[in-house]
């Protein structure tokens, strides 16, 4: 199976009130989209996407690919079919999809969900709370919404019977607040 892991990274950042977009605040050493990729490299599971809105992320020198969603406002949704269509591009069978705010998922998850058996949809599971990373098989992507702030969350819970859950362990904190960041840092 061809994989392609894909960081969702276009988001206005709007709850956030630092001095910089959340995705660059200083997180670990690194900033909070340096951390998440780092993860998704680390893990080998493929070329690493990151699909960026309005907002330069500085990831020029990281061994990613950048991809702009001109409809990054329109929602999640929208970013999801940019990466679909890049990894349609490149001729891949899975898109193994994370967050930009989550820094602290590793890639030991990243690897597992990508690995695990079962499909169309593996979600990685901490404590039994479903978050991403989700490989989203190519047999998936057409039931996903194309317009909207909902990605992969409303196909897994309108056809639960294609999800399996990959326990994992990691934090999918999300860093939405300059509180979130000083809880995570």
């Amino acid at each position: 199976m061809t994989l392609v892991a894909v960081l969702l990274a276009a988001g206005p950042g709007s709850r956030f009130s630092g001095e910089t977009h959340k995705l660059s605040a200083p997180f670990g050493g690194s900033t909070v989209i340096g951390q998440a990729v780092a993860a998704a490299v680390e893990a080998e599971i493929g070329p690493v996407i990151v699909v960026r809105g309005g907002t330069d992320l500085g990831l020029a020198r990281q061994a990613v690919t950048v991809v702009d969603n001109p409809r990054w406002s329109d929602g999640q949704a929208t970013s999801l079919q940019v990466a679909v269509a890049e990894a349609q591009r490149r001729g891949a069978d899975a898109i193994v999809v994370g967050l930009g705010d989550q820094p602290l998922v590793t890639a030991a998850a990243w690897h597992a969900v990508a690995g695990a058996a079962g499909g169309p949809i593996v979600t990685a599971s901490y404590g039994g709370r479903r978050c991403p990373p989700v490989r989203l098989d190519r047999a998936a992507w057409p039931l996903l919404p194309t317009d909207g702030d909902e990605g992969a969350r409303v196909v897994m819970s309108l056809h639960p019977e294609l999800v399996t859950s990959i326990e994992v362990t990691g934090e999918p904190a999300d860093i939405d607040t300059v509180e979130d960041l000083s809880r995570w840092s």
